[in-house]
């Protein structure tokens, strides 16, 4: 039997939402090393937690580099 569809809305219990966090988090953070590796990208992910805590992950250069790269971007080529 498959899993069921879940409905993308924000969770209201506090402990649901953060243990919920915590596994997409860790899920999330493998997906980006994965695609940094197999497409030799610079990669940065940012991330703060329901109760504020920071989670970050960089691929081969530090954070800073990449953001440094981005803002250095002009304006039209940001995307956003």
């Amino acid at each position: 039997m498959g899993r069921v569809k879940l409905q993308i809305k924000r969770i209201e219990n506090n402990t649901n939402r953060q243990v919920t966090f915590s596994k997409r988090r860790n899920g999330l953070i493998k997906k980006a090393y994965e695609l940094s590796v197999l497409c030799d990208i610079d990669i940065a992910l940012i991330m703060f937690s329901p109760s504020g805590r920071l989670s970050h992950f960089s691929g081969r250069r530090r954070i800073e580099d990449v953001l440094a790269r981005y803002v250095n971007l002009p304006e039209n080529d940001r995307g956003g």
